[in-house]
């Protein structure tokens, strides 16, 4: 049987392991962590990557914690940030970390009988501590040395922002995460992205001086798309998991954007499909008569699956289809209605829709910076008012736009489209 590293490599999900020891470790059950900062309600698609990490040491058999930062995320980690993070208060971190345990429960699986997956809080063992009592029980174990070393401290130590104390401790609270689930829930092995290697390393180190024993790490390279942008961002913002805060077709809508290059990466780092089929799809791509987005379709199936279920990728689907610039879809009020939950939607009355011309209107609602660039992308043939391609620029909205007398939709290229609802009808 394939160990699970073996697998992660594959992938290309290990960038770096604190030990070559983890292979042989990892032949028999073991219990791994990754920590999540609860900056916000709901995790983005840039944390699948740690969420299919855990995900993957579950498949092969081991017990997987999450665990969530409600004492770190009052600190806020250093790692990869060139300013200090806005501190957050007790009550806005309960209500985010069951938002995280939402987006945490549609991948691993936390009812299994042998490995069932576990969510922790640290601020349930950190709120038991006294500065003083920190200070003697753990910071006395640490050396300034080695924590002025991190490349996260450095980086932010020679910037005009600098480090305050606050930050610059919070790799003693990592570090002690680590020890806390060595000793409490038998974790030997904590996994995160290559920007948390000197945390992880400070846990390590703390457990060998504390207990002279091994714990080890694995970091996953930081991922970015071949355009240079952060992973799981978009023109709008991040990516989120949560249906409530990104629907499930303004997801999937995302992930069938996304470049060739980037498409092949993401298949073999957020999907459980097997590598032959994902090597299948690489081959596929570089052939003449290769049709265009292929590949993205089955990647965005694959993962709007994943994180909003079957039913939310039969809506994702059946919404792209719907609204699709030219298409054949029978567009009516029911349809529309169904369709609006799970697309960009706006309010407006009938004055200020009525008689206005479409350049204004596009901009008015955010699908065009501005007139002239509403007026360019009419021109080249890429607006649709209700599936049917508008050539007239100087087009006005009048009654046979509406559809029921209430809906209309619009497009502005493949990206933007909005169904807008004429108030009080």
């Amino acid at each position: 049987m394939r160990n699970v590293i073996d697998v992660l490599q594959e992938r290309g999900f290990i960038e770096a392991m604190t030990s070559e020891e983890v292979r042989q470790l990892t032949e028999k059950p073991v219990v791994v962590y990754c920590g999540f900062d609860p900056t916000a309600d709901s995790l983005h698609l840039g944390n699948l990557v740690s969420i299919m990490g855990l995900a993957w040491f579950q498949k092969f058999g081991h017990t997987p914690i999450a665990i969530v930062g409600g004492a770190t995320g009052m600190i806020g980690d250093p790692s990869g940030k060139s300013v200090e993070r806005q501190l957050l208060d007790e009550a806005t971190i309960q209500t985010n970390l069951k938002g995280i345990r939402k987006n945490l429960e549609t991948v691993i699986d936390f009812q299994s009988k042998d490995t069932k997956a576990m969510i922790l809080n640290n601020f349930d063992w950190f709120k038991t501590f006294s500065y003083v009592t920190f200070l003697r029980d753990v910071g006395k174990l640490f050396r300034l040395g080695p924590m002025l070393a991190k490349e996260s401290v450095k980086t932010r130590m020679n910037s005009e922002e600098g480090m305050s104390y606050t930050e610059f401790s919070y790799q003693l609270l990592q570090g002690f995460d680590f020890l806390h689930l060595f000793e409490n829930y038998c974790v030997t092995i904590q996994l995160g992205g290559s920007d948390q290697w000197g945390n992880i390393t400070a846990g390590t180190d703390l457990i060998r001086k504390v207990h002279g024993k091994s714990a080890y790490g694995i970091t996953w390279p930081l991922i970015t798309r071949s355009d240079g942008q952060k992973f799981g961002k978009s023109e709008k913002g991040a990516v989120w998991l949560s249906p409530e805060k990104l629907s499930a077709y303004e997801f999937y809508q995302y992930l069938i954007r996304v470049t060739d290059e980037d498409t092949i990466k993401m298949m073999r780092m957020l999907t459980f499909m097997e590598m032959d089929e994902i090597r299948r799809y690489e081959k596929m791509m570089k052939e003449p008569n290769y049709v265009p987005n292929t590949s993205q379709k089955r990647l965005a199936e694959e993962i709007t699956r994943l994180v909003h279920g079957e039913e939310g990728l039969k809506t994702a689907i059946k919404v792209t289809e719907g609204v699709a610039p030219g298409s054949n879809a029978r567009l009516d009020a029911e349809v529309l209605e169904s369709l609006a939950q799970d697309m960009p939607s706006i309010e407006l009355g009938s004055n200020d829709v009525l008689n206005k011309k479409l350049i204004d209107l596009l901009v008015e609602i955010g699908l065009q910076p501005s007139k002239g660039e509403a007026r360019r992308i009419i021109r080249n043939g890429g607006v649709y008012i209700n599936n049917q391609k508008i050539e007239d620029e100087n087009c006005s909205i009048g009654d046979n736009h509406l559809i029921s007398n209430r809906l209309i939709l619009i497009a502005a290229g493949k990206k933007n489209k909005m169904l807008i609802r004429i108030k009080g009808i």
